[in-house]
């Protein structure tokens, strides 16, 4: 945990400890039905992997071994830990940032008087919420612990919720075999984006870097922002518009770097739904009734989720980045071809732009040297 001023910023063991604790049980399955679940998802996983890798055809070369990374059926406590971990990882080199400033900052009373285990337990109450609506989630940057395996090249690990994924197959009545089966092939195309293309981890995170080194942030502001979130979700705060992380963003560099990284949620997200609908019906029979049901969910059923996310992270546009992503990387390969959509992982210089997720042609000008002309 990072101290500040004899004050932890974020007490991390009790984050977890106060999500798993508030987290909302799963649905009731019997003991039989969990490990079949289970063992399903696992299966389902594998195969997913070779539909995905054909379809996509970024299978590995001749003489490739590739990056090996677990996949971990959890549960809502299991993600919680893993996610944590994560954060932790990622946001040390900004904590320890913070703990440089803290002595003589104007908030740093009122950091003093919020405290790591307040923090932790606002983090928590906000983990909570999320870990009961997440159904798969490729972990790329994934410290390894002893019960939270990951690869050991540092290439990630591929996160399946077995509770959550058999609640929305309920919810939307749909073949719990197909579904389970729908949600392994987008999880897969994000674990085979980071595994074929072994560039594209570090790349992002030192885009994540850079960007949290040029923060220059009031500690308090910036915890109190999670703060509201939290509390968003339990009703102990109304939402109020405008207020976000992304608008404490300074300086142009920043502006840029979130600029890129926007693009790039984007390419990936969309990726994943263009594949998943490409692969589906070759592989899903019920294929159709899925995705138009999951669609008016993602659509209108996430409601408290979505807008505590757009307070704490200003990310009004997360819904956007499907539906742009897929449509750019769909109008590529109607004009190119698959190979020619999949020099778009050559290096970062031919990732597409924000611009030229909007407007694909322009991508496959600058990359192929190609107009409409």
């Amino acid at each position: 945990m990072t101290s500040v001023g004899g004050t932890e910023m974020v007490d991390w063991k009790l984050a977890v400890a106060t999500a798993t604790r508030l987290v909302r049980p799963g649905p009731e399955v019997s003991r039989d039905e969990a490990r079949e679940v289970v063992a399903e998802l696992r299966r389902h996983a594998e195969a997913a992997e070779g539909h995905v890798r054909g379809f996509t055809r970024m299978g590995l070369r001749e003489g490739e071994t590739g990056v090996r990374t677990p996949v971990l059926v959890v549960d809502r406590a299991g993600w919680v830990k893993a996610n944590v971990a994560g954060f932790r990882a990622v946001l040390g080199p900004l904590l320890e940032k913070m703990q440089g400033r803290r002595a003589g900052l104007p908030g740093g009373a009122v950091l003093g008087a919020v405290g790591g285990k307040v923090t932790g337990v606002e983090l928590g109450m906000l983990l909570s919420f999320l870990a009961s609506r997440v159904l798969g989630q490729y972990e790329t940057f994934a410290p390894v612990a002893r019960d939270l395996p990951g690869s050991p090249e540092g290439g990630g690990r591929l996160l399946l919720v077995a509770p959550n994924i058999v609640q929305v197959e309920r919810e939307l009545d749909v073949d719990p075999h197909d579904f389970r089966l729908w949600v392994c092939l987008h999880e897969e195309t994000h674990r085979t984006q980071f595994t074929a293309v072994p560039w594209l981890r570090d790349h992002i995170e030192g885009e994540i870097q850079t960007f949290l080194a040029e923060t220059d942030v009031d500690p308090a502001t910036l915890l109190e922002r999670v703060r509201e979130a939290a509390q968003s979700l339990t009703g102990a705060r109304p939402p109020q518009e405008g207020r976000s992380i992304v608008e404490l963003v300074q300086t142009p560099a920043q502006r840029e770097i979130l600029t890129r990284l926007t693009a790039v949620m984007s390419l990936l997200e969309g990726h994943a739904d263009y594949v998943m609908d490409g692969v589906g019906p070759q592989v899903v029979p019920s294929v159709a009734e899925i995705r138009e049901k999951f669609q008016k969910r993602r659509a209108s059923g996430a409601g408290r989720l979505d807008a505590a996310l757009r307070k704490l992270l200003g990310l009004d546009a997360k819904l956007r980045q499907y539906r742009d992503g897929e449509r750019f990387v769909r109008a590529v390969v109607d004009e190119v071809g698959m190979d020619g959509f999949n020099r778009v992982w050559t290096s970062p210089n031919t990732l597409p732009t924000k611009a030229e997720i909007a407007k694909p042609a322009d991508w496959v000008a600058r990359v192929h040297g190609r107009t409409d002309g």
